[in-house]
């Protein structure tokens, strides 16, 4: 009770009025992290920003306050504040239990798709502990009413406002330059919006997508006719006509596609200790019934997976900085292979992948391209050692994908991402008996151990797509 009274007490100053009211929201946020919102926290560093990363940006915001005088001014404004950051939470929370991400500023503004996805399911979307989200405000303006906490009518000098908003600066700049230590080219290169989140917290994510959302609009602004008819024109001198010889000689087959993480040219036909590192691959690829290729530049630039992905189902290029998927994937409608496919010859069309949906974007990305089923971590059992890294172990994709294929009206257009060979390339000892290198590099001597895991895993989608009745 002493220590509840001397809280009150401090906090019938300004100044202790608005360290109670970011300490309360601290918590809050805290609650929403651990028990709503799956960050995934990978060790103490990461933790430890977790822990700071809603400081400094709660500091700014609550120190506009400090800027007024009245008291009338004064209490309003750092109410609405807490008020309006605590909406900005709950909103997520909510959105996050029912879509595994976090709202954009686009879906905000479009607020009737979200009310089409939310409003029927809101109230089963709720928890119990969704009341302590709000109770510290309640229990706040009881405070004041009651005059438990006092008003202050005492001006504070401009001078604290201005050094409260430096500090929270500051703050901010500490807290990017940590999770730029633990991610680097954290905002240029984004790839899955829990990351920005989990390392500059919700307000500054929100901030950071909407500068994002209006460098796009702006772009779509200042977009002309005449542009447009000069790629198309671009485009028709440079039409490539396709070989006669081998133009429909697959046509009305099923089309799957296998994108292979972090596979590289060399382990074609490389051996480690005698042993090939990828025997089925290299099978493969010498076939007399396989087209493959040795002289092949990757265009990929910050997206990665992403651009490489952007670059075969459209044969278009990515972006000079950032990825495509993440910056102009979710506004965008592309002329994509699996909308192409669907739209002239009736097929289905599926995406099998072991990560989370909002990783690089892709839940909305997806969509956008025409891809009619996406089937990420959440449909399948991804628990204890069945997940490494980046998602579902390559042989257990394969495997447990079956039974949605399987249900796939044909003829259909599938592809699969997998992520066990991807860095830094860990894999269960269980998972393999190939005798590596033994460098002082430790990525380098896994690295042989997933792409010789990853040769085995398509291996054995092989051998079922040859008999899927074994």
């Amino acid at each position: 009770m002493k220590y509840i009274t001397k809280i009150l007490e401090k906090s019938s100053s300004r100044r202790g009025f608005l360290i109670l009211l970011a300490t309360l929201f601290w918590i809050k946020t805290m609650i929403a992290y651990f028990a709503d919102f799956k960050l995934g926290i990978q060790n103490p560093f990461q933790f430890l920003i977790v822990i700071i990363n809603p400081i400094a940006t709660t500091t700014l915001l609550l120190s506009i306050p400090l800027y007024f005088k009245k008291s009338r001014v004064f209490y309003p404004s750092a109410f609405l504040i807490t008020i309006l950051q605590t909406v900005l939470l709950y909103l997520n929370v909510i959105y996050f239990r029912e879509f595994t991400d976090f709202m954009t500023v686009s879906t905000m503004t479009g607020y009737s798709k979200v009310n089409q996805g939310l409003s029927g399911s809101s109230l089963a979307l709720t928890n119990f502990h969704d009341i302590l989200y709000w109770l510290d405000i309640v229990v706040v303006v009881l405070l004041l009413a009651f005059k438990k906490i006092k008003i202050d009518h005492r001006p504070l000098n401009k001078r604290i406002g201005l050094a409260t908003s430096s500090l929270a600066v500051l703050l901010f700049t500490v807290n990017l330059s940590l999770g730029e230590m633990d991610r680097p080219q954290l905002l240029t290169r984004t790839f899955d919006r829990t990351y920005i989140v989990k390392y500059l917290g919700l307000d500054a994510f929100t901030t950071y997508d909407g500068l994002k959302s209006q460098r796009s609009n702006d772009l779509r602004a200042t977009a002309t006719k005449s542009e447009l008819n000069d790629v198309l024109k671009f485009t028709r001198k440079h039409y490539a006509k396709p070989n006669p010889k081998y133009y429909g000689m697959a046509k009305g087959k099923n089309v799957i596609v296998i994108h292979l993480e972090s596979f590289q040219q060399f382990l074609i036909g490389q051996k480690i200790n005698g042993r090939e590192v990828t025997p089925f691959l290299n099978k493969l690829y010498k076939s007399k019934s396989t087209f493959a290729y040795r002289n092949y530049f990757h265009q990929v630039g910050q997206g990665k997976t992403s651009d490489a992905e952007n670059m075969m189902e459209t044969s278009t290029y990515g972006l000079p900085q950032g990825s495509l998927f993440a910056q102009l994937g979710s506004d965008n409608v592309f002329q994509a292979a699996p909308a192409i496919l669907n739209q002239r010859a009736g097929y289905t069309s599926a995406v099998f992948h072991g990560n989370i949906a909002s990783f690089w974007n892709r839940n909305n990305v997806y969509k956008n391209m025409g891809y009619q089923n996406f089937f990420d971590a959440s449909y399948f059992d991804t628990t204890g050692d069945r997940s490494l890294g980046y998602g579902l172990k390559d042989k257990l994709l394969f495997n447990d994908s079956i039974k949605y294929l399987q249900h796939l009206q044909q003829p259909f257009y599938v592809k699969y991402l997998t992520v066990t060979n991807h860095f830094p390339f860990d894999l269960d000892k269980e998972d393999t008996n190939f005798k590596t290198t033994n460098t002082s590099d430790q990525a380098v001597n896994n690295y042989f151990l997933t792409a010789h895991y990853l040769d085995q895993s398509v291996r054995e989608f092989y051998k079922y797509l040859k008999n899927p009745d074994c």
